[in-house]
């Protein structure tokens, strides 16, 4: 299960982002992205860059707030068709292919 904390991202720092990115835009609030964790580093996506295989990160917890451009994890899944890992590289814990997903409940009426 991924991990539930977000955090508002600072306006300075979204400023930052905002040029750095490729879009030019990024969410005013995100979410760790990493496996449920409590104490320690969170790391939300601000935005990908492709082409060189790497991506822009806001990092909070215990060494404060700042942005960060890490590599991509070059972890696959297992299989052919892998799904690659979402997340940077030396991440801690799971790879996102390995979450779990809490399966939605439909109700079907008819």
């Amino acid at each position: 299960m991924r991990c539930a904390h977000r955090r508002r991202v600072p306006l300075d720092l979204a400023r930052e982002a905002g040029r750095r990115s490729a879009s030019g835009l990024v969410d005013s609030t995100v979410r760790c992205q990493l496996s449920a964790h409590g104490d320690g580093e969170h790391y939300g996506l601000l935005d990908d860059d492709l082409e060189c295989g790497t991506a822009l990160w806001l990092r909070w917890g215990g060494t404060g707030v700042a942005l960060v451009v890490l590599p991509d994890c070059p972890v696959s899944g297992p299989g052919p068709d892998g799904e690659g890992c979402c997340l940077f590289a030396d991440h801690v814990e799971r790879h996102t292919w390995e979450e779990v997903h809490p399966v939605e409940e439909v109700l079907c009426i008819g």
